[in-house]
């Protein structure tokens, strides 16, 4: 199912559609996708912005990860994205040195965050949602951002580079047909990004979730955004989805915003 332009609508049904998805991706992992051990719920506060969904390891799993029938290693499945980048440990200063973030129901191993308009609604909202991005990442926990937004005046190049900016400042330029992006990041040992890009009518592709240092599970973006299509959102805001857009093109409500 093609990516859908959510600028033609108002932010408040894809707030909507955003409520189901990440309760439909949080039952896919559970449904096999994560390893014996852990779990995933959606939005459970742990300080600052609210994550749409956390990875959890269980408190009371000792000892090492065990291999889940969908868990891939780096070193034998390398994460097929567009872009990678990688923040040496030379140049990236730490926040703070393997700290564990903890969260009453298990240690939190990885957030995932699908951006709202909101989000970019104003330069204090872009700020808060990059500096809890970073500050994440800095602790330790694998991050997984979803952005089906085009970029706004406050993030011309995207939600990547505003957030890749507080480790490393480097070139990163979105493809004029492919404005979206996903963006997954390995928070140890040393940060590295797993990028793609997308546009409206594009397939999802799974994106990993890092559980560990070269361990990551795959998110089924596109099944689960099409479950939620599917199964409940409603038909009327489906047919103006799909109906083409006006001659003069979509509009982008986050760019003037």
């Amino acid at each position: 199912m093609p990516i859908h332009d959510w600028t033609r609508v108002d932010a408040g049904l894809f707030h909507a559609f955003h409520q189901s998805w990440i309760i439909f991706l949080s039952q896919a992992l559970n449904a096999g996708i994560l390893p014996p051990g852990y779990f995933a719920l959606p939005e459970q506060p742990i300080g600052g912005p609210i994550p749409d969904v956390l990875a959890l390891k269980m408190p009371f799993e000792g000892g090492g990860l065990s291999r889940g029938p969908t868990g891939l290693a780096v070193a034998e499945v390398p994460p097929r994205t567009r872009v990678t980048r990688h923040a040496d440990e030379s140049i990236y200063v730490r926040k703070a040195d393997h700290i564990v973030v903890r969260h009453r129901h298990g240690d939190i191993v990885a957030v995932v965050e699908i951006v709202s308009p909101g989000n970019k609604a104003s330069v204090h909202a872009l700020s808060s949602f990059v500096e809890k991005s970073a500050e994440l990442i800095g602790e330790g926990v694998h991050l997984l951002v979803i952005d089906l937004f085009p970029p706004s005046k406050r993030d011309p190049q995207g939600i990547h580079k505003a957030i890749w900016d507080r480790f490393i400042e480097e070139d990163f330029q979105l493809p004029p047909d492919q404005p979206l992006t996903l963006a997954s990041y390995e928070a140890q040992p040393d940060p590295t990004a797993y990028v793609e890009t997308v546009g409206v009518g594009d397939v999802l592709p799974d994106m990993p979730i890092f559980l560990k240092p070269g361990y990551y599970v795959p998110a089924p973006l596109e099944s689960s955004y099409q479950r939620v299509w599917n199964e409940f959102f409603p038909e009327p805001f489906r047919r103006m989805l799909e109906t083409p857009a006006p001659e003069n093109g979509p509009g982008d409500r986050t760019d003037g915003a």
